[in-house]
């Protein structure tokens, strides 16, 4: 069961703010505060704006913490609190934290290297090594809310958030724990990353019209624009969650999770392994392909991406695929890397809970290799009793996960 939200996002932070503007279709792209851009042929980002660290931790602690750990010990803050959990009176051996993590730390990577060059060795901070590693943000957690069950890290690229989410929901399933934390945390708005990202040409470079940059299935998407935040879920064994009264905004039933086995960054062109992790999350879940009303996209603005995920959601739901409601909402909050799957997770149950498919903004220019319904531009009501999240990352990881509304 999902019992707690903790979105901080480019859109907004907490669950009220973060929704509301995926439902009107606001934009948080805009322009890399964070350095200078002059030399980089990508300008652009999805920054969380406004984020204060003190406002969610101790702030002596936050300066030990890199910027994905803090938006990951935030995001735990409001989805706790979110749920109505009294972590006094919880068993604390059986509630875990599992989290995932593209990059983890890089921003303090970045910062202490220039350290290193500029004033050697003596000058790096003795707190770089666990600033940096990407299951200090799982350990963080652990130790401020004192939670002792299973606690690590997943690293799989863009579907890391979704495997984390996943695998917390296996651990829950088989008995290892009653409670998990679960999502992903990404922080790599930075010099080192986006300039990687540039040199491969992976990135958006409509500099000119940020808010326009990222439009996933389009004719004229010309790459992905980068975002960093955390979505943090809670997640919940059925009994305990009743037992305490919580309000269950629905459950996790299906997880599927494959690899392409093909190249380092591009899909498959088949899009086999994306479409067998669709029907496998579907498979886990219990329920035919038809039953599914709502997919949040992996959806990146990318050509290859966008044109074989369209082909993996055809090759697993057949003619069917043309009656699902499917959107993006990386076309609002730009791609989280890591962070993306628990922040789609979050819109998808969001979506169930509220029976409206958060929109594809700047869907302008159809694309005759992505000819399903992507929600165009507005937000839609609609009953949905069943949602699947997709993930996709380099490496060819591939992660689905499937929702259903609770009752």
């Amino acid at each position: 069961m999902i019992t707690g939200l903790g979105p901080v996002t480019p859109v907004g932070i907490g669950k009220e703010k973060f929704w509301n503007s995926l439902v009107e279709g606001v934009s948080g792209i805009s322009y890399i505060t964070k350095f200078d851009t002059e030399d980089y042929t990508s300008k652009i980002a999805g920054e969380v704006k406004d984020f204060q660290p003190e406002n969610f931790m101790d702030k002596r602690e936050a300066r030990k913490m890199d910027r994905f750990t803090q938006f990951a010990v935030a995001g735990t803050k409001l989805a706790i609190e979110d749920s109505g959990l009294d972590i006094e009176k919880i068993d604390s051996k059986r509630a875990g934290v599992i989290l995932g993590s593209g990059i983890g730390g890089i921003e303090t990577f970045e910062i202490e290297h220039t350290k290193l060059m500029e004033k050697g060795p003596k000058r790096i901070s003795p707190f770089f090594i666990p600033m940096m590693i990407s299951n200090m943000a799982p350990g963080q957690i652990s130790m401020i809310f004192g939670f002792k069950g299973p606690s690590f890290a997943i690293t799989t690229a863009c579907a890391s958030g979704s495997h984390a989410i996943g695998e917390a929901f296996r651990t829950i399933e088989r008995g290892g724990a009653d409670i998990i934390v679960s999502g992903g945390s990404e922080a790599a708005v930075c010099q080192m990353s986006v300039g990687g990202f540039c040199s491969m040409k992976a990135l958006s470079t409509r500099n000119d019209d940020p808010t326009k940059a990222s439009r996933p299935f389009d004719k004229e998407r010309d790459g992905f624009v980068i975002g960093e935040g955390a979505g943090i879920l809670i997640l919940e064994e059925l009994n305990h969650a009743l037992k305490r009264k919580a309000h269950i905004y629905g459950e996790i039933i299906g997880y599927g999770s494959t690899s392409d086995a093909y190249h380092i960054t591009a899909p498959d062109p088949e899009a086999e392994e994306a479409a067998e992790a669709l029907r496998l999350a579907l498979e886990d879940g219990g329920i035919e392909p038809s039953e599914v009303d709502y997919i949040n996209a992996h959806g990146t603005s990318t050509y290859y991406n966008d044109k074989l995920e369209t082909l993996a959601i055809k090759k697993t739901f057949g003619e069917y695929a043309k009656k699902i409601s499917i959107s993006s909402t990386k076309s609002m909050t730009g791609h989280l890397l890591g962070a993306a799957g628990g922040v789609e997770a979050i819109a998808s149950v969001l979506a169930i809970e509220n029976n409206i498919v958060p929109p594809t903004i700047n869907y302008e220019n159809p694309d005759p290799e992505c000819d399903l319904d992507y929600t165009p531009n507005k937000a839609i009501k609609k009953e949905i009793k069943y949602a699947i999240s997709n993930s996709l990352g380099f490496g060819g990881h591939n992660a689905s996960l499937l929702f259903k509304k609770y009752s």
